[in-house]
């Protein structure tokens, strides 16, 4: 009839939890085995917040937390639970048998559990009060009984909605309505989707970006974000300044076979490129802490300042620290799965191995924060056209409601400079827009014209029943010297790019006396390209260049897509972000100055620009590297005609 000792979820599993001779840690149960599960119990058991997050890769401890969890409330403030699987299986093959481990093995437990007719698999009663397994594929068992704890176990494995009845986690809440100390634990592996790492000047501390909605496929990462986002920070052990380990901190051989990544791995500490083995990650857990964004944390691991308000506390623990899987053998698996070419595999590796949201070719994208760095270096500001640029050209991406637009300037062999970016808002089925743009097409920059415009012809602005006219193509008749239709091409061309004739009605519905050229698009060839040049060396010629003070927006949207190859060899390009207009622009850009042959003009020591703004070349041959210039069309050719030939020619010359 004694009471049990007051005792926070963890040392209450220290004193009453034993595992078995089969268990992989036989013994008893050791929380500073896994000293990052201690703070979110101990928040859990204190009933601050309403929910409580946890974002863990797998072999990391998060389901013995939920049972220590549940054991001490069940010994020391019994009150209903209800623990919510992912399906039944899971349910009854997996936690069930744990959990009458839990009961059988805690001494405060053993004779508080009703036997017999009383207990059935999914319904145990432990101290008077009843402690329910459900699965979220049936919404009877989620509202059946009330519940002041309830823990949802994989979350990212459970349906949208439950027999039209809502979403599995909103049918677990409402269980807790009548409880004014109701907790609701939410644990799970994440799934696909896109965010960013960021960088806290004044901390040093790199913490996960808040993404939008719509590029996070994965649930309990969207609840995650929403909470106070504390990430697990370790202590170097060579300068003793804490971070946060993620994968991009691993090194190993960029083509090594699995056993050679196993043995080679190693992490690299961020503040001192110090390298951190296996046998550091003891001594780093026993020393780590959880930061949230806000936070700061000194080499004691004293805590300053206070996490984001919130009613949700938030959890993330990188795969990495995990002490029962070592980084080489998490590396190795990674490298399996790349290697085999299977997309699933690759995932499943990132995700329950790290921790960390997959995004589809993201070790082959560049990532945003290369192109901010770009800009950070750059030694001209936007607007203006540096003294290298020979041709402007600008590349324009057609929506229902606005234009984005890109300028950017060629000089020697193909070396180019981002001059200006931005969007024109508007109904781009009303005539204002388009006024504005040809505003923009037409008005020189630092005194140099814009040479040639492309215009996204996939998307036709209004209804041709309401608009006849095709916006698209009118423009592009108006300016016709200058500005040309485009439309990318998703399966491989012989070419990267063609001519094609296409006829133009008018308003009255007669057809044009001359047509327009349409200009075909390999989308691999020249999304490809600007890839490549994203990483290209800044001191090496061909340069790929931006102006300083870039937006985040522009550097999202470059690498907001992935080249994929599929198993039957055919290429995609997979979404990873919402926008993309910018990354279209750019490898419409690509191909336009490819149609200028700008990766014939040849090297120069420097380079004057007429009254008109157009680049002259030297006047002296000692000034220019000798180079191979494209051979010039025979004049009995007709327009068409010499344009194709120069891009066949530049094409199989370059």
């Amino acid at each position: 009839m004694m009471p049990s000792e007051l005792l926070e979820p963890d040392q209450w599993a220290a004193a009453n939890r034993t595992y078995p001779p089969t268990a992989a840690v036989p013994g008893p149960r050791d929380p500073l085995l896994t000293p990052y599960v201690i703070e979110p119990e101990r928040a859990i058991a204190s009933g601050v917040y309403r929910r409580v997050v946890m974002v863990f890769g797998a072999q990391s401890g998060k389901s013995e937390a939920m049972l220590d969890v549940a054991g001490q409330r069940l010994d020391q403030r019994p009150g209903p639970i209800l623990y919510v699987g992912p399906n039944k299986q899971f349910l009854s093959e997996q936690f069930e048998p744990r959990v009458m481990a839990l009961l059988d093995e805690a001494p405060t437990l053993m004779m508080k559990v009703a036997r017999g007719k009383r207990m059935t698999k999914t319904r145990k009663v432990v101290a008077g009060v009843p402690f329910r397994l459900a699965h979220s594929g049936s919404s009877t068992a989620l509202k059946s009984d009330p519940a002041v704890l309830a823990l949802v176990d994989e979350y990212d494995e459970m349906r949208d909605n439950v027999n039209n009845q809502g979403g599995p986690l909103g049918l677990v809440e409402r269980r807790g309505d009548t409880y004014a100390d109701f907790v609701c634990v939410v644990t799970s592996t994440c799934k696909r989707g896109r965010v960013a790492a960021v960088k806290d000047e004044t901390t040093g501390l790199i913490f996960w970006d808040v993404a939008v909605p719509e590029d996070i496929e994965s649930p309990i990462w969207q609840l995650w974000q929403q909470g106070t986002r504390h990430h697990w920070a370790w202590p170097c052990p060579h300068c003793s300044e804490y971070f946060i380990p993620r994968f991009n901190l691993l090194r190993f051989p960029l083509k090594a076979t699995p056993l050679e990544a196993a043995r080679e791995t190693f992490l690299e500490c961020p503040r001192c490129g110090g390298v951190i083995e296996d046998h550091h990650k003891t001594e780093m857990n026993a020393r780590g802490r959880y930061v949230a964004p806000g936070q700061n944390i000194n080499r004691h691991g004293v805590i300053h300042g206070a996490p984001p308000d919130s009613k949700t506390i938030s959890f993330w623990v990188s795969g990495l620290a995990s002490p029962f899987v070592t980084f080489g053998e998490r590396v190795a698996v990674l490298v399996e799965a790349q290697q085999s070419g299977d997309d699933a595999m690759v995932q499943q590796a990132v995700n329950a191995g790290f921790g960390e949201l997959y995004s589809p070719g993201g070790g082959e994208v560049p990532e945003w924060m290369e192109i901010k760095e770009k800009s950070r270096a750059a030694t001209y500001k936007r607007g203006e056209v540096p003294k290298d640029v020979m041709y402007l050209t600008m590349a324009c991406d057609v929506q229902k409601h606005s234009i984005p637009w890109v300028i950017r300037g060629w000089g020697a062999r193909a070396s180019s400079w981002l001059i200006n970016y931005g969007y024109l808002r508007g109904d781009t089925s009303e005539e204002e827009i388009w006024a504005a743009l040809g505003d923009l097409v037409s008005q020189p920059i630092d005194g140099v014209p814009i040479r040639l415009t492309f215009i996204d012809s996939g998307f036709r602005p209004g209804k041709t029943d309401t608009l006849p006219l095709n916006r698209v193509y009118e423009f592009c008749r108006r300016f016709m010297r200058r500005v040309r239709p485009t439309k990318g091409s998703a399966s491989a061309m012989r070419t990267p790019l063609i001519f094609s004739k296409i006829e133009v009605s008018r308003k009255d519905g007669r057809a044009a006396k001359y047509g327009l050229e349409l200009v075909r698009l390999d989308t691999d060839h020249w999304k490809s390209w600007v890839h490549e040049r994203l990483r290209w060396p800044e001191d090496h010629i061909g340069g790929w260049h931006v102006f300083k003070g870039v937006d985040d927006d522009y550097c999202h949207q470059l690498v907001s897509e992935a080249r994929l190859k599929q198993p039957t060899g055919r290429i995609e390009w997979v979404q990873r972000s919402r926008d993309n207009h910018f990354f279209d622009c750019e490898a419409m850009q690509a191909a336009a100055g490819y149609l200028l042959n700008v990766q014939r003009i040849p090297l120069q020591k420097s380079h004057d620009r007429n009254k008109d703004g157009v680049g002259t070349q030297p006047e002296t041959p000692s000034e220019v590297v000798s180079a191979p210039e494209a051979p010039p069309a025979p004049p009995a050719l007709t327009r068409g005609r010499r344009i194709r030939r120069i891009v066949r020619s530049s094409y199989l010359g370059a």
